[in-house]
């Protein structure tokens, strides 16, 4: 898909060079989200996108399809609120088991088997591709994702991932073993995001379950206006 003339370069942490990316400009997306087809996964073609508000998503046949929704899938950090979770719901049950110690949480422990289990036993196929494992744990390794774990003993339980860029966290999937494992490791992951100054979690599309957890839709010009401040947020680690 072709460039569109005349849009505007930006550099953020200068990671980003002249526009040369398979995407047009989320603004001039199709009804249905769609951007582009085309390019690499490469670290720096992931990170630009995710800081224009595009992300990567396609079956293992499909060349690299790329999207912005509209409307776009949040949950509300809400850094200056009090609480520690923000926007999303916490159960009464569910803080209980928190609180309970059932599950033990780690930070980036095993990245590539929280990602590898996202990817499991989906009856309409699945986006985590060898290309897509490749890519994201690459990212990993440079710093830039990150996967929250929870476990039972030594059993892994449940978890989260996604990337990083300023104070954007993009949250790419979660899953559970075991009941509740995914929403204490969510839970894990907005009390992290809010303790180390991140201004926005992007879940890209909310679905029922995220629903439940406190994910609202906002308008794609609300979310892009909310990403460009958040990308530029200096100072924020989420390790």
């Amino acid at each position: 898909m072709a460039n569109a003339v005349g849009y505007e370069e930006h550099v953020v942490s200068g990671i980003w060079g002249a526009r040369d990316v398979p995407w047009i400009p989320p603004e001039m997306a199709e009804p249905d989200g769609f951007v582009g087809v085309g390019g690499d996964l490469a670290p720096s073609t992931l990170l630009r996108a995710y800081a224009d508000g595009v992300f990567p998503w396609f079956n293992a046949d499909d060349p690299i399809l790329w999207w912005s929704p509209d409307p776009r899938g949040i949950i509300d950090l809400a850094p200056g609120a009090p609480g520690e979770y923000g926007g999303l719901h916490v159960s009464r049950r569910l803080a209980r088991t928190i609180r309970s110690g059932k599950f033990r949480v780690t930070v980036n422990t095993c990245f590539a088997a929280v990602m590898r289990a996202c990817g499991e036993r989906r009856p309409e196929g699945t986006w985590v591709t060898p290309d897509m494992l490749r890519a994201y744990t690459e990212l990993h390794r440079l710093g830039h994702a990150h996967s929250v774990e929870t476990w039972v003993g030594d059993e892994l339980a449940g978890g989260t991932y996604g990337l990083a860029v300023g104070g954007l966290f993009a949250a790419e999937s979660m899953f559970f073993r075991v009941t509740d494992g995914s929403k204490v490791a969510l839970a894990a992951l907005v009390q992290r995001l809010r303790a180390r100054g991140f201004t926005l979690l992007d879940v890209q599309m909310t679905t029922e379950h995220t629903a439940t957890m406190g994910a609202v839709e906002i308008s794609r010009r609300d979310y892009l206006k909310r990403l460009r401040k958040a990308v530029a947020t200096m100072g924020v680690s989420f390790v």
